[in-house]
């Protein structure tokens, strides 16, 4: 049959008329329909599956429940709806069936209003499907530039790929080569292509003065020899107006760390994460926590500083002169 005709045919019954009145502006399952119109389920569905033959209304499906509404795609039967709209008016039914629909909608907003009033005060103690820090740190990385940026201590890449989703460039940079042939081959994986692998100590970089806007460390500090010098070369490597990143681990007792894992330092105190950064000619230095568990042992501290553009400018001075 032709759409035209689909169309007529679909809006030739009452009842087809107060559902499309209905989807004018909100979505409903047929529970809700069957709610509003005080019709059986089975008389609501065969309406429902004309109107969807006719293209006049699309559904979705949401768990165990089908949403239907007014079709996206109906461009050319607006005219049909805003005569079925006109039509519904005129039955006796339509002053109750907004009534009911006003009705079902104020539920949806107070189910909706009562979940979290409940949970007020305890958001961070209730799970939530799709809600981890995980997805959230995504989300951020989503609102910066491409940047060129160094994952100092990249280990097996994890941070490098994750990273290479936001950035124009990375430079990986391991003292190991086995760890490096690991990290190469997780990039292959996810299809990363924008990094560049080196290896190299984190005390002697193979990057030239200036080379990239993020330096990170993460977690690789505390396998540092000497921490200070490997900050020094991480401030080195950063453009005028770039940054250092560092996650690591703050001061513990956790000796086993030492033979299992390999670090060298347990851990840093707050104090000697921002001497440090602050001696390597870095300024808006600030530490603070960046994630710990009651219980757990091991507390994770995020470190940052700025290189100077006013300092860097004054070397050139200097050296010119």
């Amino acid at each position: 049959m032709a759409s035209t005709l689909k169309s007529l045919r679909a809006l030739s019954d009452p009842t087809r008329l107060r559902i499309i009145a209905l989807l004018e502006r909100e979505e409903l399952s047929v529970n809700e329909l069957q709610e509003i119109t005080r019709m059986g389920q089975s008389r609501i569905s065969t309406h429902l599956g004309l109107l969807l033959d006719s293209g006049l209304v699309e559904s979705r499906r949401e768990g165990k429940r089908t949403y239907y509404k007014l079709s996206s795609r109906a461009n050319g039967e607006k005219e049909f709806i805003q005569l079925a709209f006109r039509g519904a008016q005129e039955l006796s039914e339509s002053s109750s069936d907004q009534i009911n629909l006003k009705r079902i909608l104020n539920r949806r907003r107070e189910q909706a209003q009562l979940y979290f009033n409940q949970i007020a005060g305890r958001f961070d103690r209730v799970y939530g499907p799709g809600r981890s820090w995980q997805a959230f740190g995504h989300l951020l990385l989503r609102i910066l530039p491409p940047l060129v940026v160094a994952d100092l201590g990249c280990g097996e890449g994890y941070l490098t790929v994750e990273a290479a989703r936001w950035a124009s460039k990375v430079i990986a940079v391991d003292r190991s080569e086995a760890v490096l042939t690991r990290a190469r081959a997780l990039a292959r994986r996810r299809r990363v292509s924008n990094v560049i692998w080196k290896k190299g100590e984190l005390e002697k970089l193979p990057l030239r003065d200036g080379a990239v806007d993020v330096a990170m460390l993460s977690q690789a500090l505390h396998h540092a020899q000497h921490p200070a010098r490997a900050v020094a070369e991480a401030a080195r490597i950063a453009a005028p107006g770039g940054r250092v990143l560092m996650l690591d681990l703050r001061a513990h007792q956790e000796d086993w760390v030492r033979a299992k894992l390999g670090d060298r330092r347990l851990g840093f105190e707050d104090a000697e994460l921002k001497n440090m950064l602050s001696a390597a000619g870095l300024s808006d230095v600030r530490v603070g926590v960046g994630a710990r568990k009651a219980g757990d042992p091991f507390t994770v501290l995020i470190a940052s500083g700025t290189k100077s553009t006013t300092a860097t400018k004054a070397r050139k001075h200097e050296s010119k002169a």
